[in-house]
């Protein structure tokens, strides 16, 4: 009896050595077959739990409210923007091609709610990790080198008074849907219209 559960705890073992192992290699080589079922993962589960407490005073994420460059729905997603000169990076663990990146990128703004404060931001570019890896903290610097995380978004905050381009004729902060986010609902990564 004892060998047959010594025997079943090193398969278990195995086996989830073998998953973590498809876990990093499929990271680091951004695999949608890896990817696609975690995306899924964090959009279904992990965000609306993460949306609780994202963009409040000392919480690890930061909520980025974006329009969709399709639908030109508003939303909101979680994720870990970290202060930088006049704006902020945010570490591209999936990559660029997100569908809340390439939001950001098309519309040329959004808004970020960071440690309780909501900051307007335009000028989306993609930049290398390496150029802008001093403003993670050293755990974020080891896990972006470990999954081979090696983009990360820039943004630069919008002063007030500061003349923009709007990429519609709608008034700030609105849209051919009407206003940008309904601050009533923040479920992750889903129309919060």
């Amino acid at each position: 009896m004892l060998m047959q559960l010594a025997a079943l705890a090193g398969a278990l073992f195995l086996g989830l050595a073998a998953i973590a192992l498809v876990y990093l290699l499929g990271m680091r080589a951004k695999s949608p077959l890896v990817q696609g079922p975690l995306i899924r993962l964090q959009r279904a589960i992990i965000n609306p739990q993460q949306m609780r407490t994202a963009g409040t005073p000392g919480a690890y994420a930061s909520v980025i409210r974006h329009r969709g460059r399709v639908s030109g729905r508003p939303y909101e997603t979680p994720v870990g923007a970290v202060s930088a000169g006049d704006g902020f990076v945010i570490g591209l663990v999936y990559g660029s091609r997100t569908n809340w990146c390439q939001n950001v990128l098309a519309s040329g703004s959004a808004t970020i709610v960071h440690e309780g404060q909501t900051y307007q931001v335009d000028r989306p570019e993609i930049v290398s990790m390496k150029t802008v890896e001093s403003h993670f903290t050293a755990g974020d610097q080891r896990g972006f080198r470990r999954f081979a995380v090696d983009e990360a978004l820039r943004v630069h905050r919008v002063e007030p008074g500061e003349a923009r381009v709007q990429a519609t004729e709608a008034p700030r902060g609105e849209g051919p849907m009407g206003s940008a986010v309904n601050a009533t609902r923040s479920i992750g990564a889903r129309n919060v219209a």
